[in-house]
């Protein structure tokens, strides 16, 4: 069963690699969707997939990569929307 979730993580999550960090994590748990930079300084990601899979990544999302400080991690949505593969933008 695909499901899909739509999150946005607060902190030191731009200039980091969170987006390819991300990513590769994403493609590692087959969760396809798009991570993307916001203009206040948040990352916004939308992740689809099976929903432990996608758990999974919730927990990553919540450390993120080394030089990343995440301060919190918001789950804002369940879209419909899910891409055939993993983007960042």
């Amino acid at each position: 069963m695909m499901e899909s979730r739509l999150y946005r993580i607060e902190g030191r999550v731009q200039g980091v690699w969170f987006r390819e960090s991300t990513r590769r994590e994403a493609e590692a748990l087959g969760i396809t969707g798009y991570a993307q930079n916001l203009a206040d300084g948040s990352v916004r990601v939308l992740a689809c997939g099976d929903p432990a899979a996608l758990d999974r990544l919730a927990e990553w999302l919540r450390q993120g990569p080394p030089l990343a400080r995440v301060h919190r991690v918001e789950m804002i949505g369940s879209p419909d929307e899910c891409p055939g593969a993993f983007t960042t933008s």
